[in-house]
C-alpha cells in the first residue's frame, strides 16, 4: 500500500499542541522548527517520545536548522518531562529499571568506555581543544576554546592549592590533559585512572616523561593515600546507588589535610530517569545528580568548602565542539557514516540546548575531610593568566 508523501500528512493534534507550548512547529519556517521528511516520525514520537525523536533524527526522518535552539525551547517548557500517553508506559518502565538495578556496577563500569570514549581518538582530537579536555571550559575571560580550557585547568589547580612535591589522584583522567598540566605547571606527581583503553593509550603518549602514572581500572579498586584528589566529568557515570561507595573511597584515599575537587554536570531537580536516547546511544548507564542527591551523599563524609556553578559556560563549550566536529567531517567521513555524523550532531547540539535552558548545571565542589584543620578560602578568579 502506497503512503502519501510525508510532508502532505498532518501531524497528530496532540503532538502539534505539545510543541506549540514551546513555540515549535512541524514544517515551520523558523530555525528551531522541525522539518519532517517521513511520516513515521509522528508514530515514533507518540510511542517513544525523546528516544523516538533522537532515533528518527539519526535515520533522517526530520531535520532542524538549529537543534540547539529547538532543545532550549523544549526544555524550558519541560516537554522532556511530559510525554504522549502512549509513551508514558515505556518511560515508567525505564524509571523502574534505573531505580531497581545498579547500572554502574563494577561489572558494567567498562561499558561507557567501550561505547563512547573508545569510539575513536580521531573524533575527539578533531572536536576538542589541543589538550583534549572533554569537559566544560571556563569562559569568563577566554577568547577561544583552548584558552577556556587552560583557564579551567588553572582554576582547578588554584582551588586545590597544589604545591610542588604533592601527590594528586585524577579519577577519570581522560586523555591526560589535566594530569599533564598539573605535573608541568605545579610540580606534582599524578596518578590517573580511566576505564577507556583508547584514552589510556593516547594519555600515556601525551604524558610521557612526566611524573604521571596512568591506570586502566575502576575507581573502587584504588589503594594508597594522596594529598589532593580531582575528578572532572566522571561523576556523571557513578550512579546514585554508588554515591556512598564513591565518596567513601575518595575519603579513604585523601590525606586528612587534603582537598578533593569534584567537577560534575548536575540537574536543577531530581529526574526519574536519564534521557533514554542519551542513555542508549551516548552515555550508557549515566546519571546526573540533583543538588539534594549530591549533598545527601556528602553528608557525614565530606565538608563542602565551596560550590561553584558555571553551567552557561557548557553551552558555549558544546557549540565550539559542534562547530569543530562539523568542520572536520570531510576528513572523518572516510571512517564514519552519515548516521554517526547525525548522531554526534544531535548529541552535541541537544546538550547545548540543555544547558541554555538552565536545566543543566555545571558544578565544581571543593571538599575536605571533617578532620581537616586548615582553613580553606574559596577561589573566584578574576582576570588571570594561566
Amino acid at each position: 500500500m502506497l503512503s502519501l508523501p510525508a510532508l502532505k500528512l498532518e501531524p497528530p493534534a496532540v503532538l502539534s499542541q505539545m510543541l506549540a507550548r514551546a513555540d515549535v512547529k512541524f514544517n515551520g519556517g523558523r530555525p528551531w522548527d522541525m522539518r519532517v521528511h517521513h511520516a513515521r516520525l509522528y508514530r515514533r514520537l507518540l510511542t517513544q517520545w525523546s528516544l523516538g525523536a533522537g532515533e528518527a533524527y539519526v535515520d533522517g526522518d526530520w531535520d532542524c536548522e538549529r537543534l540547539d535552539m529547538l532543545f532550549e525551547r523544549l526544555l524550558r517548557t519541560d516537554l522532556d518531562r511530559t510525554a504522549p500517553p502512549a509513551a508514558r508506559l515505556g518511560l515508567l518502565l525505564e524509571s523502574l529499571r534505573q531505580r531497581m538495578f545498579n547500572l554502574q556496577s563494577v561489572a558494567r563500569a567498562h561499558q561507557v568506555g567501550e561505547r563512547h570514549y573508545d569510539v575513536g581518538n580521531d573524533v575527539f582530537e578533531a572536536m576538542l581543544d589541543s589538550r583534549m579536555i572533554y569537559s566544560c571550559g571556563y569562559w569568563e575571560h577566554a577568547q577561544d576554546l583552548d584558552q577556556a580550557q587552560e583557564h579551567k585547568l588553572a582554576m582547578i589547580c588554584r582551588k586545590l592549592e597544589l604545591r610542588p612535591g604533592e601527590t594528586l589522584l585524577d579519577i577519570g583522567c581522560g586523555w591526560g590533559g589535566l594530569a599533564r598540566y598539573a605535573a608541568e605547571q605545579h610540580g606534582v606527581t599524578v596518578t590517573g585512572v580511566t576505564i577507556s583503553k583508547e584514552q589510556l593509550a593516547l594519555a600515556e603518549q601525551r604524558c610521557a616523561g612526566l611524573p604521571v602514572t596512568l591506570l586502566l581500572q575502576d575507581y573502587r579498586s584504588l589503594r594508597g593515600r594522596f594529598d589532593k584528589i580531582v575528578s572532572v566529568g566522571m561523576f556523571e557515570h557513578v550512579g546514585l546507588k554508588n554515591y556512598a561507595t564513591y565518596f567513601d573511597t575518595a575519603r579513604r584515599l585523601l590525606a586528612p589535610e587534603g582537598l578533593f575537587l569534584l567537577h560534575s554536570i548536575g540537574v536543577d531537580r531530581r529526574a526519574p530517569h536519564t534521557d533514554p536516547w542519551i542513555e542508549r546511544y551516548i552515555f550508557p548507564n549515566g546519571k546526573l545528580p540533583s543538588p539534594t542527591e549530591l549533598s545527601g551523599a556528602l553528608e557525614g563524609r565530606f565538608i563542602i568548602e565551596d560550590w561553584h556553578n558555571f553551567g552557561p559556560d557548557y553551552d558555549r563549550t558544546l557549540m565550539c565542539w559542534a562547530d569543530r566536529f562539523e568542520a572536520a567531517w570531510p576528513q572523518l567521513a572516510a571512517h564514519y557514516d552519515e548516521a554517526f555524523r547525525r548522531m554526534f550532531r544531535y548529541y552535541l547540539l541537544s546538550c547545548a540546548g540543555f544547558f541554555r535552558s538552565r536545566q543543566g548545571q555545571l558544578w565544581q565542589l571543593v571538599l575536605s575531610r571533617p578532620d581537616r584543620s586548615t582553613v580553606y578560602r574559596s577561589v573566584r578568579p578574576g582576570h588571570f593568566t594561566a
